[in-house]
């Protein structure tokens, strides 16, 4: 299931988790803030030119039935032609030449037709796949680079808190050798090292 379906799902399914208004069966209080967010994702999951592209698509067989329907026509026009010369019995034999080369160019052409329309649809599918793709590679490349710049700012902080934290450990260690004193005769310094 592609993120599309799951958004319109999630959608659906909080429409279907709302309440209804107070005295009201049909209206439901939603969360504006929550139902916009999910629609400005959708949005960006279905540019307008994916949207024309997969309805081109959808529309191959609506090509092919026009082509093969106008394939129909020419063939049967050719066969009522046949009909009509081979009902002339004087001229018979140039009526069988002409229907069959009619019925060749026909066919021919209703082939011309469909295989313009299959290489149309094939275009067109190619495109929005290679835009797709696009679209993906570029939001790679924003993803990358804002983890290359979020990694930078975390060395640097971290150099700093380092920087930081050797200079307390260096003032404590001034500190601690300045507060080493002599205890006084017949006074014996704490077990922990501490001065009193």
């Amino acid at each position: 299931m592609s993120r599309i379906e799951q958004l319109i799902d999630e959608i659906e399914e909080y429409i279907d988790s709302c309440k209804y208004q107070p005295l009201s069966t049909t209206k439901i209080l939603v969360n504006k803030e929550e139902l916009e967010e999910l629609l400005v994702e959708l949005r960006l999951r279905v540019p307008d030119e994916i949207k024309q592209y997969q309805k081109i698509i959808s529309n191959q067989e609506a090509i092919l039935s026009e082509a093969r329907s106008q394939a129909n026509t020419m063939v049967a026009e050719a066969t009522a032609q046949t009909n009509e010369l081979v009902n002339q019995h004087e001229i018979m034999q140039k009526a069988y030449a002409s229907a069959n080369e009619i019925i060749e160019q026909a066919n021919m052409q209703a082939q011309a037709i469909v295989d313009n329309a299959v290489n149309d649809a094939n275009n067109i599918r190619q495109g929005a796949v290679q835009y797709t793709d696009d679209m993906l590679r570029n939001l790679q490349a924003i993803i990358s680079h804002t983890m290359e710049g979020a990694r930078g700012r975390f060395d640097a902080f971290l150099t700093s808190m380092q920087s930081s934290y050797d200079i307390v450990s260096t003032n404590r260690n001034e500190l601690a050798g300045g507060v080493v004193q002599e205890a006084p005769a017949g006074e014996q310094p704490p077990e922990d090292g501490s001065a009193v």
